[in-house]
């Protein structure tokens, strides 16, 4: 074998040993200077990010999902929450939940002019943008530049001279297409023009570096694609072509859509995702240099001359150590406001939830609906780890003839657990994809559900419990699998299958996983 693949492999090995010594989560920080891939175990799909000073900010796409997470790093390993862009789409339908699929496909984040900047294409509304000076937000409402359907993957970059451009390609992938842009990031100046097709080409990233200008795309499709990166001395080209990251000899697929950064001591990175069931499209992280004007991904363990990612590796060398973290899960709906993990899938409707009510609890009131997926007071955040666990305590003393509450664990499956109002009678109940069973008569005022989520062996489970200790499963457990282009998700929901009316009140919700 190679001497330098034989190093690389002994250096692997002996990373991974020390990880399993030193904690049982076997993925990201492993506390000890190195990491496991993924990163980030749940489903931030088309993950971008950019370096602001010593931290780091990350978004991604959410689809029908409300928000979109703006995430902050010191060290481009350990992620938190600390604003969300935007809590409504002001266009006709988003007020239900029939958009599926819809909403923030694949967006960019850059810093220019002292300000932060957005931007993502919906498939049918358009592109999008918003600005902030801070991350934390507030982020600016967001605008339309350009009202148009069938777009997506839009970055811009400013030259040198203070000229904006947008490259974006087209719903379905391909080609890449550059527009003027007017310096404000508001207006596009022209219809664009065609400076790249390719398989599947799509999710345009922008950099300038030593006179060249470089696009990053992923190519080939999410789940067998490679990455691929351009460079022309033109911005509109030609432009030369270069695949830096394929899944080769590694069982990491689909090993693209993400961003090249640098650190201030000069290492260079570059994230992406690897579509996984049920998880969804979760964050790796590889090590990256430049070689002759292009950079080097991964390293190259088939020698082709194309890298492949790896699975553990030292941390980036960011000047700063902190402790191991990881985005926010649970909730004791103590504060006025949700904690920034959660996600309506439509515009919310804000007369209808509150945490003020009844201090320390979180109030949805019952909306008309025919069942779980159409629900409309449906709040959910996403799936983390290879194994977890979330619990919620849920007070049914306000129910209304007609009334569904409780627990899910959704993906390609809308499943739930929860208390259903029937000819004045209360009865535990499960859904199962838009089927109901009444399991048993309950009474009392209060239910604990929980539901267990295995990505390991794709196995899901619901129970329920009277006193918080003694927990029963109810139902068989179930498989899930990436749908609506999302991952597995966990959250709560009220809704009243005969007219608005009822209302249900959650405790806390503690979400526990590895």
């Amino acid at each position: 074998m190679n001497t330098k693949i034989l190093c690389v492999w002994i250096a692997l090995l002996t990373c991974q040993i020390a990880g399993a010594q030193t904690k049982n989560v076997t993925w990201g920080d492993q506390g000890n200077g190195t990491y496991i891939n993924p990163i980030l175990n749940a489903d931030y799909s088309d993950p971008d990010v950019i370096r602001v000073g010593d931290k780091y900010y990350m978004v991604n796409s959410d689809f029908h999902y409300m928000g979109m997470p703006v995430l902050e790093s010191d060290d481009m390993i350990n992620w938190k929450i600390i604003s969300q862009v935007y809590r409504r789409l002001d266009f006709p339908d988003w007020d239900t939940n029939g958009n599926y699929g819809g909403g923030s496909w694949a967006p960019s984040i850059r810093h220019h002019d002292g300000k932060f900047w957005i931007y993502f294409c919906t498939p049918r509304e358009g592109l999008m943008m918003s600005t902030a000076t801070d991350p934390h937000g507030p982020w600016s409402p967001l605008h339309c530049v350009k009202r148009i359907g069938g777009w997506e993957d839009p970055c811009p970059i400013w030259d040198d001279n203070g000229q904006a451009y947008l490259g974006r390609s087209q719903l379905g992938a391909g080609p890449i297409i550059l527009h003027k842009m007017s310096a404000d990031g508001r207006t596009l100046e022209d219809d664009g023009h065609v400076i790249y097709t390719g398989p599947v080409a799509e999710g345009t990233k922008f950099h300038k570096r030593d006179g060249y200008y470089y696009i990053s795309i992923p190519e080939g499709g999410v789940g067998e694609g490679w990455q691929t990166i351009l460079r022309s001395k033109n911005i509109y080209g030609p432009y030369e072509k270069k695949v830096v990251l394929e899944k080769g000899s590694t069982n990491v697929n689909g090993p693209h859509q993400g961003a090249l950064v640098d650190t201030p001591e000069g290492e260079w990175w570059f994230y992406h995702f690897q579509l996984t069931e049920p998880l969804g499209r979760v964050v790796h992280l590889q090590p990256a240099h430049w070689k002759d004007g292009w950079p080097v991904i991964g390293v190259d363990i088939d020698m082709n001359g194309i890298g492949e990612p790896v699975k553990v590796w030292t941390k980036p060398n960011t000047g700063k150590k902190v402790p191991v973290s990881f985005p926010q899960g649970g909730d004791s709906f103590d504060s006025p406001e949700l904690n920034l993990q959660w996600q309506f899938n439509h515009n919310p409707s804000d007369a209808d939830w509150n945490l003020t009510e009844r201090k320390g609890w979180l109030l949805l009131k019952a909306l008309k609906a025919d069942h779980l997926r159409a629900s409309r007071n449906m709040l959910t955040q996403k799936c983390i780890g290879y194994e977890g666990t979330v619990t919620t305590e849920m007070d049914m003393s306000s129910w209304t003839e007609g009334q569904r509450a409780g627990l899910f664990c959704i993906g390609n499956l809308f499943n739930g657990i929860g208390i259903l109002k029937e000819n004045g009678k209360n009865y535990l109940y499960l859904e199962n994809n838009g089927s109901v069973e009444k399991v048993k008569p309950v009474s009392g005022k209060k239910i604990y559900f929980r539901a267990t989520m295995n990505a390991r062996t794709n196995q899901h489970q619901l129970y329920y419990s009277t006193d918080n200790k003694n927990f029963t499963p109810c139902g068989e457990a179930y498989s899930l699998r990436f749908g609506d282009w999302k991952g597995a998700r966990v959250g709560l929901y009220s809704y009243n299958t005969l007219r608005d009316g009822g209302n249900a009140f959650f405790n806390w919700f503690t979400y526990d996983f590895n």
